[in-house]
């Protein structure tokens, strides 16, 4: 099919069938990640700067990777030690970077909105959203459909449980996106006080109790619960939340059997997750992280007209 996207800012606008492109086509990047030498010249001439303004291990690290396994020469440039830190704007920030020659920005940012503003303001190069405040984190929610789809072949029918911080969650937002599109049932369960107000807008159902959440689930998904939300008070303790919400072996086998069990990183063991779930055959979290790297090294070689040899 002809690809359409020359950025990656969130997923409202994909398609059903855009989604399963990408998907078949992270496969394909997949199978190259098992061959002897796990590099391809498909973007070969390409320069893509990685602009994080907040710390990120896992979307960094896995679009480097996924940059350099296409042959991409890659800038990896810190908000810290950079002219940011003596007031630069975003705007001049950017337009540096474009007059550079960057064929491609990766830009992680606390503030809401600031992938798709980038998006504006440059005139040639691609914008990939690494996660822009509570709002989106379109990659994470497609390599998170990626592993599922690998283990199911197709997702139509499934249900999927969403428990923690929604809130506060950029991945869960888009994690709602995704699994909808691609036919799930999807049930959020947490907190109230950590569940937005606009939980049927989002087409999706709200349950408080996840060991009823969780009932018929096919992948259950824990999110990182930020500890300094309990600064707020949004929650009792961390120990209260891990004995109500906390995904133990129990919680695990009301769902059905041999559901995936999901993490998006990074984990806070006995808070969000127990080491045995976290650790268990059902655990897909280190699928994830590989899911990363073929998914991101699609989503460049898509948007930047890679050419196989």
């Amino acid at each position: 099919m002809e690809w359409k996207h020359r950025h990656v800012l969130d997923l409202k606008d994909w398609t059903r069938n855009e989604i399963l492109f990408l998907l078949g086509q992270a496969k394909n990047m997949d199978d190259l990640m098992d061959r002897p030498i796990r590099k391809v010249p498909a973007l070969r001439g390409k320069l893509v700067v990685n602009l994080f303004f907040e710390a990120s291990t896992r979307t960094r690290v896995s679009f480097e990777l996924a940059e350099k396994m296409l042959s991409a020469d890659v800038v990896n440039w810190s908000a810290s030690g950079s002219s940011v830190g003596k007031g630069e704007t975003l705007r001049d920030t950017a337009w540096t970077l474009e007059a550079m020659g960057a064929d491609a920005v990766v830009i992680r940012h606390g503030s809401v909105g600031s992938a798709h503003y980038l998006s504006k303001k440059l005139h040639r190069a691609s914008v990939f959203n690494g996660g822009d405040g509570a709002y989106s984190h379109p990659t994470q929610a497609l390599l998170d459909a990626y592993t599922a789809w690998k283990h199911f072949s197709s997702l139509e029918g499934r249900r999927l449980a969403i428990i923690g911080d929604v809130l506060h969650s950029r991945v869960a937002r888009s994690d709602v996106q995704v699994f909808r599109e691609l036919g799930c049932e999807v049930v959020l369960s947490g907190p109230e006080t950590l569940m937005p107000l606009d939980v049927a807008a989002m087409g999706v159902a709200y349950e408080p109790d996840p060991r009823k959440a969780v009932k018929g689930a096919d992948m259950v998904y824990l999110l990182r619960i930020q500890r300094e939300r309990q600064e707020e008070g949004l929650f009792p303790s961390l120990d209260e939340y891990y004995l109500r919400y906390g995904a133990g072996e129990d919680l695990v086998a009301r769902a059905e059997k041999g559901a995936l069990v999901m993490h998006p990183g990074p984990i806070n063991r006995r808070v969000e997750i127990d080491s045995t779930v976290a650790d268990g055959t059902q655990s897909r979290i280190l699928q994830q992280v590989r899911s990363g790297v073929a998914v991101r090294m699609a989503l460049l070689y898509l948007c930047l007209g890679g050419v196989m040899a």
